[in-house]
């Protein structure tokens, strides 16, 4: 073989490597991620119970869909949802700051922050399943020692969403905690001293030195909330099962209890387009302003 054919092989070689590498991550995304996105597009356009053949229908899922009251609710749920579940990174930002130090048994208070982080969601639901029951749970007892009547929170049109929402940010504050934590302990000490120098301490010190050093763990922290807050499903499913009456029903359990129970994989299927395409488009514009501020 001559040498110029030789090189030529091996420039390919070099040039295709990337290829080889990526090609097994890239069969496994296409074969459990891509082709699950591609296939729920095509069902929500036909009329399917799960077995048989499937029924055309075109847009007729997603017309059905958005004069459904239980689409309405569940709409105005994920947005509490994604609302109020932005309260942990800020939660979560304190706490770090609070154990970032370096005295007496500080390690033990980790240990019980970092706690909720390791329960499963489930385990999380049963507690606060019980913490919120009105007749055993710890509540109540409070309430009762200070003369309050018990609420019913989760048997509560009015209330059970936002319990359920509570019951999810103790475990999330926990997560952002250790991000948090991470980023304090690689802030740049040379930053620090310099503003020292230059007089910040305080609120200064935090807002225009540490902080802006923590934009990297501020980021992952708020875009998982952020996903998390859209694709709620476990403590609703454990602790409310949509109720009462689906005022806590979000869009994955809908999708969910439409698929599963009701055998509309079709309807169920137009669901999950709808939270895919908010998910997309939410995380999109986020990542955009996150991107032009850097700018």
């Amino acid at each position: 073989m001559k040498k110029e054919t030789r090189n030529a092989l091996k420039k390919w070689e070099f040039r295709l490597a990337p290829v080889y590498f990526l090609a097994p991550a890239f069969t496994l995304f296409s074969i459990f991620v891509l082709w699950p996105i591609l296939r729920s597009f095509w069902i929500s356009f036909h009329d399917w119970s799960g077995f048989g053949a499937m029924t055309w229908v075109g847009l007729s899922n997603y017309t059905k869909l958005f004069q459904d009251p239980k689409f309405a609710i569940s709409i105005a749920n994920n947005v509490r949802w994604l609302i109020l579940s932005l309260m942990a990174p800020i939660a979560g930002l304190t706490l770090a700051l609070f154990l970032n130090q370096e005295i007496r048994g500080i390690r033990l208070a980790k240990s019980l922050f970092f706690f909720p982080f390791v329960i499963n969601l489930v385990v999380v639901g049963l507690i606060f399943s019980w913490f919120y029951n009105p007749d055993l749970g710890l509540l109540a007892a409070l309430g009762e020692k200070m003369g309050i009547e018990p609420i019913p929170i989760l048997a509560n049109d009015q209330l059970a969403t936002y319990g359920i929402i509570l019951a999810s940010l103790w475990p999330q504050t926990a997560y952002c905690m250790i991000l948090f934590l991470t980023g304090l302990t690689s802030l740049d000490t040379q930053v620090i001293e310099a503003a020292r120098i230059d007089g910040a301490a305080g609120w200064n010190m935090l807002f225009r030195v540490v902080i802006p050093q923590l934009s990297g763990a501020a980021f992952i922290a708020a875009v998982v909330t952020i996903i998390g807050a859209l694709r709620s499903f476990d403590l609703i499913a454990i602790m409310t099962a949509g109720g009462p009456w689906g005022s806590t029903n979000v869009l994955a359990y809908m999708m969910y209890d439409e698929s599963l129970f009701n055998f509309k994989m079709g309807y169920g299927a137009s669901i999950a387009v709808i939270l895919f395409l908010s998910m997309s488009l939410i995380i999109a514009l986020f990542l955009y302003s996150v991107l032009r501020k850097e700018k």
